[in-house]
């Protein structure tokens, strides 16, 4: 727009012309903003705010009397407050180039006066300090003018050809070569015990390669042993086993054998002698039901000819009474005592006779028991059993 000028970020703008500015300055300042400006009755100026630099090369006399060609940096800037840019206009304004050479020769001539008062030794050691000192004394100064000094920086100190400082570090530089021929010596040290370990590391991994392969050999040809020992095992193994199976199977077949035969040959044997035995027993017990049979039937026949022959023996008996002197004191009671008497006798003798006749048929027919069976009246077969269960003939007691 016509008739309004804004300053750029880092300017600020001088407005003349019109009403005097801030403690009387011969002009007005403003930063930040557009202001309009009468084109005719004002005039318009800028003043840099950026960042300046200027750069010192100078030989100082130190306090030793040694000189030194020292070379600095110093970063610098129009400060940002209305004062300062006031300053700054009023002199650098027309020429805003002349900031650096006057701020170059300001601190020249405070870097000489700092550097004055040291010794090369702190100059050297003590360079920080040093810059510190040349900025404090030096910022008064460059405030009346309107500057402020962001840093200083002492890029490089030479004391030319009188050889100094290489004098001043030669102890220095002595120990730092003697510590790096220790270190040089210990890296070498080092690289050696390194390489001794690395040596036997590979003998000994030589080593226990050939232990490894040497194991795997042998249990390469142990394998290969044993697969070449396997068709032979198998083959003894498989007859053992047929070996084995055959005398099972003739176990097997021994012991059906033998159940064969018990089943063939002994049970029926068994069987036969049990028959056998049977049919003695039962022969025997039918001949002693016999023989007590017959004993009986003599037993009654004996009985009944004796009890016929009971009166004849009474009879004979009371003949022989006849002849003789009897005297009967009783009466008829006496004669049935004498008659009851000899019926008594007559008893008496019949059981005399008749147990003389037990007697002996029990010794008969325990003789007869004891006989063989061809004298009991049984015949044999040719073969080893008894046929028949009638007798060759009757037996009877007499």
């Amino acid at each position: 727009m016509f008739g309004y000028r804004v300053p750029a970020p880092d300017e600020a703008m001088l407005i003349s012309g019109g009403r005097r500015g801030l403690g009387g300055a011969p002009f007005r300042v403003v930063t930040g903003h557009g202001k309009f400006v009468l084109p005719v009755f004002r005039k318009t100026r800028f003043l840099t705010l950026s960042m300046c630099e200027a750069e010192v090369t100078e030989t100082c006399v130190t306090k030793q009397g040694i000189s030194l060609h020292v070379r600095a940096v110093i970063a610098f800037k129009v400060g940002n407050d209305t004062e300062s840019i006031i300053n700054a206009g009023q002199r650098f304004l027309s020429d805003q180039d002349q900031m650096s050479i006057l701020t170059g020769r300001i601190f020249a001539g405070h870097l000489r006066s700092i550097i004055g008062s040291m010794t090369v030794e702190e100059i050297v050691t003590e360079r920080q300090k040093l810059a510190a000192e040349v900025l404090d004394t030096s910022k008064l100064e460059m405030a009346k003018i309107g500057l402020i000094v962001d840093s200083l920086q002492i890029q490089s100190i030479d004391d030319g050809d009188t050889g100094y400082i290489d004098a001043m570090s030669a102890p220095h530089k002595a120990a730092i070569q003697r510590q790096a021929q220790i270190a040089q010596a210990q890296a070498t040290q080092a690289s050696v015990e390194a390489q001794q370990v690395a040596a036997r590391n590979q003998a000994e991994y030589a080593r226990q390669t050939a232990i490894v392969q040497a194991e795997y050999s042998a249990e390469v040809d142990r394998a290969q042993a044993q697969a070449a020992q396997a068709g032979p095992l198998a083959q003894a193994h498989a007859q053992q086993e047929v070996l084995a199976a055959q005398t099972e199977l003739a176990q097997r077949a021994a012991q059906l054998r033998q159940q064969q035969l018990v089943a063939e040959i002994v049970r029926p044997a068994e069987a036969e002698a049990e028959r056998i035995k049977v049919l003695a027993i039962a022969d025997a017990e039918r001949m002693k039901i016999q023989a007590e049979a017959a004993a009986s039937h003599d037993r009654v026949a004996l009985d009944r000819m004796l009890i016929d022959q009971l009166p004849l023996i009474v009879k004979e008996a009371a003949g022989g009474l006849a002849g003789a002197n009897v005297n009967v004191l009783n009466g008829a009671d006496g004669l049935g005592e004498i008659a009851a008497g000899l019926v008594a006798q007559g008893l008496t003798i019949l059981d005399s006779v008749r147990q003389n006749l037990g007697g002996q048929n029990s010794e008969n027919r325990a003789a007869k028991a004891n006989a063989p069976l061809e004298l009991q009246g049984y015949s044999r077969t040719p073969d080893n059993g008894v046929e028949g269960d009638e007798p060759k003939g009757s037996a009877s007691a007499s």
